[in-house]
């Protein structure tokens, strides 16, 4: 099947829909980062500057649960009525933020936000697969990164805006965010199909999300914990959980996975392998890059940000040129995409502290071109892998797979700081002592999410050969 153009979005009486997915895209994208330069706001008025971590980790309790469930969610009630009441959910807890009288109502309000945030863009990767041509499907999940880019630039300086402000400003962002929340609510009532309705019989799969939302709950705390001992504890048995969640998910009637995943060796096991492995290695980088960067080069936290933040502008400047390749390139740029992720994590370890900031910006770009060289395709191919009764649960699990494989780098990366004592402070020497290894540490994972997508690549390419040769029978 050809990849369709630009055009056949406003030929096909699409382009409304189209700027509803990226308006929710917009919403998980820019509140994180805007609410990141808000912080420090926030704990001045409100107290709470030992509570960072969990205003973040609330955030992604609700994003990694909520979006798990999106795809049953929206088989329950039709993506309509899901989406529209996911944007709803999404304005309240940014009101509930911007009114918190304290830190913990704040907190709560920002659970509020994941979980509107996290049913808004699993559901918008269950839209692109129930409202667009498969022929579209590349181009749509391009523009979703495109997004993400725009928001890395506009979104600490909106955060900035309102942070600079009088005391209390800070509310505002949250109003403004709780406005495009009720708009996004009201679009999705008007635009998507109503007779999306759903299966009212459809269980939600609560023993499931339970045990994730506890698995998640334990790899984000050890995050906050000072204690390295008890750190790696709360890791693994997390971790632990994910798995039963996953053995307990294979055994019941109605899945919230697709039963394709949990087929070891499969198309689509492979590729949401690789998507968990390569995030996890990135975000290996994440967590620490920034404070690296300003105490091994004297930069400023603006320039530390965008160095770091270089990994969105990379992605969002190699996904919209490839968007428009044939069907036949895809697999090749999902090899070249993780490749590129790869060497750009090997480039790091060797060159931090050692060669000038240019260097370093460059190969954190080189990682974020890898995601988008690879992304809209590994996510068409991921998609039309799965039985058209499955798309919905498939879609949707994609960017819970990725969150997740953030939880898990980010507490990868606070244990092996603790373990180099960046715990007590991160000066010159410390970081000299630890960046390279630290983020050596991680290439491992990296070399599985090549192995996970080349494997994906080759298994993808023989069905489409089958297929192929179907039709022509």
């Amino acid at each position: 099947m050809q990849t369709g153009g630009w055009a056949d979005l406003w030929r096909g009486g699409l382009l409304a829909q189209f700027a509803l997915l990226l308006l929710g895209v917009w919403l998980n994208a820019a509140d994180t980062l805007v609410t990141v330069t808000l912080m420090p706001s926030v704990a001045r008025q409100i107290g709470g500057y030992a509570y960072f971590g969990w205003a973040t980790g609330a955030f992604l309790l609700g994003a990694i649960t909520a979006g798990a469930s999106s795809g049953a969610v929206a088989k329950r009630f039709g993506l309509r009525r899901a989406m529209t009441a996911a944007g709803l959910a999404y304005a309240v807890g940014c009101l509930l933020s911007g009114l918190a009288p304290g830190i913990f109502s704040f907190i709560v309000g920002r659970l509020a936000q994941g979980l509107g945030a996290g049913w808004i863009v699993g559901l918008v990767f269950v839209a692109v697969g129930a409202v667009f041509p498969e022929r579209l499907w590349a181009r749509v999940f391009a523009a979703v990164t495109g997004v993400w880019g725009v928001a890395v630039v506009i979104g600490p300086l909106v955060g900035g805006l309102f942070a600079g402000g009088a005391a209390g400003a800070w509310r505002g962002a949250f109003d403004v965010f709780a406005v495009q929340g009720a708009v996004f609510s009201a679009a999705a009532a008007v635009l998507l199909p109503k007779a999306a309705r759903g299966e009212e019989n459809h269980p939600l799969p609560w023993r499931q999300l339970g045990v994730l939302a506890f698995g998640v709950l334990a790899i984000a705390s050890a995050g906050l914990i000072g204690d390295k001992t008890f750190a790696i504890g709360l890791t693994a048995s997390g971790l632990l959980l994910l798995l039963l969640m996953l053995r307990m998910d294979a055994r019941m009637r109605e899945p919230m996975l697709p039963r394709a995943a949990h087929r070891i060796g499969g198309a689509a096991a492979a590729g949401y392998a690789a998507i968990f492995f390569l995030e996890c290695a990135l975000t290996g980088w994440t967590v620490y890059g920034a404070a690296f960067v300003q105490a091994l080069y004297g930069a400023s936290p603006l320039v530390s940000g965008y160095v770091v933040s270089g990994v969105a502008i990379g992605w969002t400047l190699a996904a919209m040129p490839v968007a428009g390749l044939k069907a036949r390139w895809h697999g090749l740029f999902i090899r070249i995409g993780a490749s590129c992720i790869l060497a750009g994590l090997a480039i790091l370890a060797l060159v931090i502290g050692r060669s000038p900031l240019p260097a370093l910006a460059a190969a954190t770009a080189l990682m974020g071109a890898g995601f988008g060289l690879s992304w809209a395709f590994l996510n068409r191919r991921l998609l039309a892998s799965l039985p058209e009764s499955e798309r919905a649960q498939g879609s949707s699990i994609v960017p819970t797979v990725q969150m997740i494989g953030a939880a898990v780098g980010a507490a990868g990366a606070s244990a092996l700081g603790d373990s180099f004592g960046l715990s007590q402070g991160l000066d010159k020497s410390a970081a000299l002592r630890a960046a390279s290894l630290m983020i050596a540490a991680f290439i491992p994972l990296a070399v599985v999410g090549w192995l996970a997508a080349d494997r994906f690549a080759r298994l993808t390419k023989q069905r489409l050969y089958t297929d192929r040769s179907k039709l022509s029978a």
